[in-house]
C-alpha cells in the first residue's frame, strides 16, 4: 500500500506537468501573437516566472483544496487516484483539440467525482465549492472588465502619442505583464495540485508514521501545513509542463479570439494576472484560463464588438461549461475501475 500511496504522488506532479503543458499557452499566446517574443523565449520567461511564484505566493490556495472542498474522513489513495486520471484524461483531450479549458476545473471535477463515486453526495463540503462555483462566472467577467477599462485608460492617456511610440513602450511592457500573468498562473494552480497531495498525506499518514528516512516525509498529520518539497516539486512540475508548451492553444488564445497589439496584450495580461492574484490572496482556486481569456475578450471589445471572434469564444465557453461534469464522470469511472484492481 504504501508503494501505491507514492506512486499516487509521482501521478500528481505527473498532472502538474500536465497542467502546465496545458496551460502555457495562457502565459505566452498574447506574447507571442503580438510577435513581441519568439516562442521559445515566451515559454522560458513563463516557465521561470512560474518557477518565481514560489517565493511570493502563499499555500491559502492549497489548504482550500487540501481541506475544504471534500471530506477527508472519505478520501482514500483510490479517490485521489481516480480524481487525477479523470482529470489528465480530460485535459489531454481538449488539448488535441486545441480548446483552453480549465486544468483547474479538471482537477476540482475529476476529485468531487471519484468522491461522490466512493461516498455519495454527503462527501461534498458545499461551503467550500461555493466560492469556486461563483468564480467560474465571476474571474472571466472581472478579467473582461479589467482588460477593457485598462485598454480604454491607455486610449486616453496616450491620445497624443505616435502609433510606432506606443508600440515601442507596450512591447517592453508586455514582457513585465507577461511575467506578471505567469507569475500568477504559477502561484494559484500549482497550489491545487498541492492541496490534492497534502489530502492524500493526510488521509494516509498511519502508513508513515513510524517510517524513517525519506519516506517519513510522507507522514503529514495536518493539512494546515504545506510540506516544502511539496512545494518545490509542484511548481517545478508546473514549470517544465510550461516550458514544453502547448502550440495547439496557442493559435487559439493568441489569434483566433482576437487581432491583439503589444498595447493590447499588455492590458490582457495585466487584468488577468490582477484577477488571479486577488483570488488566490483569499484561498479560491480559479481558473487561470477563463481569466485570460474574459480579459483578451475585453480588450477586443474596445475597438469594436466585431472585433472579437465570438464563434470561437463560444466554442471555448462551452469546453468551460463541460469541464467539471466531464471531468467528474470520468473520475468517477476510474474510481469504479480502481476498486476492482485495488484496494478502494
Amino acid at each position: 500500500m504504501i508503494t501505491y500511496v507514492v506512486l499516487i504522488v509521482v501521478v500528481a506532479f505527473l498532472f502538474d506537468f500536465v497542467n502546465g503543458f496545458h496551460d502555457s499557452a495562457n502565459s505566452i499566446a498574447t506574447i507571442v501573437g503580438t510577435r513581441v517574443l519568439s516562442p521559445f523565449r515566451a515559454v522560458l520567461w513563463a516557465a521561470t516566472c512560474n518557477f518565481a511564484a514560489l517565493f511570493v505566493i502563499g499555500t491559502a490556495v492549497a489548504k482550500t483544496v487540501g481541506k475544504g472542498m471534500i471530506d477527508v474522513d472519505i478520501v482514500t489513495p483510490s479517490v485521489i487516484l481516480g480524481g487525477l486520471l479523470g482529470a489528465i484524461a480530460w485535459n489531454l483531450i481538449t488539448w488535441w483539440f486545441g480548446l483552453p479549458s480549465s486544468s483547474s476545473h479538471a482537477l476540482l471535477g475529476g476529485y468531487a467525482g471519484a468522491a461522490v463515486a466512493k461516498a455519495g453526495w454527503g462527501s461534498i463540503i458545499w461551503s467550500g465549492w461555493t466560492k469556486t462555483l461563483v468564480f467560474i462566472v465571476l474571474s472571466p467577467v472581472i478579467g473582461m472588465l479589467l482588460g477593457f477599462g485598462l485598454m480604454v485608460a491607455v486610449y486616453w492617456l496616450f491620445s497624443r502619442t505616435s502609433p510606432a511610440r506606443v508600440d515601442r513602450v507596450f512591447r517592453a511592457a508586455q514582457i513585465v505583464s507577461s511575467g506578471l500573468f505567469s507569475l500568477s498562473h504559477g502561484g494559484n494552480d500549482a497550489q491545487k495540485t498541492m492541496g490534492i497531495i497534502v489530502g492524500l498525506l493526510v488521509s494516509t499518514q498511519s502508513m508513515f508514521a513510524q517510517q524513517t528516512g525519506w519516506l517519513h516525509r510522507l507522514y503529514l498529520p495536518s493539512a494546515d501545513h504545506v510540506p516544502l518539497w511539496v512545494e518545490l516539486i509542484a511548481y517545478t512540475m508546473i514549470s517544465l509542463g510550461t516550458l514544453f508548451g502547448g502550440w495547439r492553444i496557442v493559435h487559439t488564445m493568441g489569434t483566433r479570439i482576437t487581432r491583439l497589439r503589444p498595447v493590447g496584450g499588455f492590458c490582457a495580461e495585466t487584468g488577468g494576472a490582477l484577477s488571479i492574484l486577488l483570488a488566490t490572496r483569499f484561498g479560491i482556486p480559479v481558473s487561470t484560463t477563463h481569466t485570460i481569456t474574459g480579459s483578451i475578450v475585453g480588450v477586443g471589445a474596445t475597438r469594436r464588438w466585431g472585433a472579437v471572434r465570438w464563434g470561437v469564444a463560444g466554442r471555448i465557453v462551452w469546453a468551460w461549461v463541460l469541464t467539471i461534469p466531464a471531468a467528474f464522470i470520468m473520475s468517477s469511472i476510474f474510481y469504479l475501475i480502481l476498486g476492482h484492481l485495488v484496494a478502494p
